[in-house]
């Protein structure tokens, strides 16, 4: 039988993107024999303001064997242990969503049961104080996880913020010696067999031809191969996310060094602001439709704490996904296959899924459809169900101080997220579904911050005997504090392992 192994990818666009998955194909796919070029144009500005992660980026950094320290030292990173949002529920009020384990079970009956009962009757505390991670967010604090049986401090969860040019550049010197090519030009045209519509080669400005098996599009919002190219098509979510732009700047940092990312809800949008080594980024997700550019510009610049470092970058875009993030031998990652504004910090996230499905379902030269139709049926999950998580916090709020909010607290929502809010205000119950990024506990803290609360305990809770129940919550309180008091602050921490002012140059 003749060999149909894939012999040529070729990789449009850089940027993050493009250099996750050049590195990742590099490393996974050095023994099948295929060359791997990246195609880019220094003249094509990246996005590159996407600068927080969620933890499962850790595994993506380990999978590629990098050194972590120096990693974080070359990308001025620093170490994120979770979300706070500001203002989203009303003025005034708080929540975080932090990483890993909040409380635990008690046999088969989940932590947010009885935690939920606890909170009506008057005995319990603020969910946050059952989370090491959310107090160790709120004083400061950053460690890795020890070798501690049964503590809190073995299980310690985070991800990263980072420059997103520093990282791409970073990926880049990886993936170049694993023997990617690059090339710099920019495609002036796509060719389409006329048999079967696949594509067969582009063509750069310089005339060279570029012939390849399997083609990955990470060219942005523009999606050049997906979309002007295959013609796939995109399913526009703007009517429940109606945010539609952004404007971002940095600004030096003025206060101590924060261990999570916040979020803090404005007029017509919300402002991020994520703290780095060197600097911190800003930005406001606004809608257009209430707000001008220039009000959402002035909005973000006198609310940054310190000096701006650059200019304003503005950025428009569609909230929204391709109907189809695999078409025949083109594959879209990043921005060329959708794009969810980055309130969860998903964006990065996106991009490491696409990249392990296509290695999950690594097709060769006959590209079965099989293979096709099971990596679009993922992502578009996945997609949708982080659609109705960022939609969950909009929706849910109590504001009603000014247009965009009054719009978002009646829209119509998804029959999937519905269901979701009906379960626990029911009984608090919350099911997860196959392949679902965000765990049980996520929808908990945001389910709650949004003051949504069940009607009646789990009928199974009461199987418990109330004063272990009680007790039980007292230690996982007092252990959690004691163990966010002995963490180090984050700024130490990163002197003392990974300070990017003692990298060379």
């Amino acid at each position: 039988m003749e060999n149909q192994s894939i012999r040529q990818v070729a990789i449009v666009g850089g940027g993050t993107a493009g250099w996750m998955t050049a590195a990742s194909l590099a490393k996974f796919l050095k023994n099948l024999g295929c060359r791997i070029r990246l195609i880019e144009s220094e003249q094509i500005g990246t996005v590159g303001v996407g600068e927080a992660t969620i933890p499962p980026i850790m595994e993506y950094i380990r999978a590629l064997g990098i050194d972590e320290n120096d990693l974080i030292r070359k990308t001025k990173s620093t170490f994120k242990l979770g979300i706070e949002f500001k203002d989203w529920t009303r003025i005034g009020h708080s929540y975080m969503h932090p990483f890993g384990q909040t409380g635990f079970d008690m046999g088969p009956i989940p932590f947010s049961a009885y935690w939920l009962k606890a909170l009506r009757e008057g005995t319990a505390s603020r969910l946050e104080e059952y989370s090491l991670q959310a107090m160790a967010a709120y004083a400061g604090k950053f460690m890795r996880p020890v070798n501690a049986e049964n503590s809190p401090l073995a299980g310690i969860t985070y991800a990263l913020h980072f420059d997103a040019s520093l990282f791409a550049r970073y990926l880049r010197t990886i993936a170049e010696a694993s023997g990617v090519a690059r090339t710099e030009g920019r495609v002036k045209s796509v060719s389409l067999r006329a048999e079967d519509g696949f594509i067969e080669a582009l063509t750069l400005d310089s005339g060279e031809r570029v012939e390849a098996d399997l083609f990955i599009d990470c060219s942005g919002f523009r999606g050049l191969l997906i979309e002007d190219a295959l013609h796939t098509g995109y399913e526009n979510w703007n009517h429940w996310l109606p945010c539609d732009r952004a404007v971002a700047a940095p600004c030096e940092r003025t206060g101590s060094l924060s261990s999570h990312t916040r979020s803090t809800a404005k007029s017509a949008g919300w402002q991020w602001r994520i703290p780095l080594q060197h600097r911190v980024g800003n930005g406001y997700v606004y809608s257009s439709g209430f707000v001008s550019d220039t009000e959402a510009q002035d909005e973000l610049l006198s609310s940054i704490e310190g000096k701006a470092l650059a200019s304003p970058l503005k950025l428009q875009f569609a909230t929204g996904r391709r109907k189809r993030f695999w078409n025949k031998n083109c594959v879209a990652i990043g921005l060329s296959s959708g794009f969810l504004e980055p309130l969860e910090s998903t964006s990065i996230h996106f991009i490491q899924r696409g990249i392990t499905m296509l290695l999950t379902l690594f097709p060769d030269r006959n590209f079965k459809m099989a293979d096709i139709d099971r990596y679009n049926k993922i992502l578009g999950g996945e997609y949708e169900r982080v659609r109705d998580f960022l939609l969950l916090h909009y929706s849910a709020t109590e504001r009603d101080d000014g247009e965009l909010w009054r719009y978002c607290r009646n829209v119509r929502l998804p029959d999937s997220l519905v269901e979701r809010i009906e379960l626990f205000r029911s009984h608090g119950r919350i099911l997860r579904e196959n392949h679902e990024l965000f765990p049980t506990q996520s929808w908990l803290y945001v389910m709650v911050g949004q003051n949504i609360m069940p009607e009646c305990d789990d009928p199974l809770v009461n199987i418990l005997n109330p004063q272990l129940v009680k007790e039980n919550l007292a230690n996982i309180r007092d252990v959690i504090r004691k163990c966010a008091q002995a963490m180090p602050a984050h700024a130490d921490f990163i002197k003392q392992n990974c300070d990017a002012a003692a990298e060379p140059g």
